[in-house]
């Protein structure tokens, strides 16, 4: 019998540092305990990511400017020259139960907001739910905007079963 996959997708944003990759890296490994796939997109809005080894192949062949696919028996890497749609990568990914965003504030996706330290006012009109620490007084936080516990990833897990979108 085929597995059927969920398809809901996340989004988390939040300023540098805020533990945005922290709090997917927990959220992640939960929902793979569970058994769910999960894929993550990454926003890299600096264009400052590296995925190989400078002088290998591959390094080689992408500073041709050419599309690459690097196919190994666990693994497939594509080095596209290229931006890709979230449609585009949803389609790449084909299966999968959850996808988690990280960054692409203008994608139509709920979206958990991330902070420490600080509160920023212009995430407000883009965010669902704000995952905050002690280190914020929640009573700053909007009343339409729910309120997650960071270091609590069950919780955090329970606002996107409720609130996620199927794509």
């Amino acid at each position: 019998m085929k597995k059927i996959f969920k398809k809901q997708a996340v989004a988390f944003s939040g300023p540098s540092n805020s533990g945005k990759t922290t709090l997917i890296i927990k959220v992640s490994n939960i929902l793979q305990d569970r058994g769910y796939k999960v894929c993550i997109v990454k926003h890299d809005p600096k264009d400052k990511a590296r995925f190989d080894t400078p002088g290998k192949d591959s390094d080689k062949f992408t500073q041709t400017g050419a599309d690459v696919a690097v196919v190994s028996p666990n693994r497939t890497t594509l080095f596209k020259q290229d931006t890709s749609s979230i449609d585009e990568i949803i389609s790449m990914f084909n299966e999968f139960d959850y996808l988690l965003v990280e960054g692409l504030k203008t994608l139509p996706l709920p979206r958990i907001s991330i902070f420490r330290n600080s509160l920023d006012e212009s995430y407000f009109k883009v965010t669902n739910a704000i995952a905050f620490d002690g280190s914020i007084n929640s009573d700053n936080i909007p009343n339409n905007i729910d309120k997650l516990d960071l270091n609590n990833p069950e919780q955090i897990i329970e606002w996107i079963e409720k609130n996620s979108k199927r794509v």
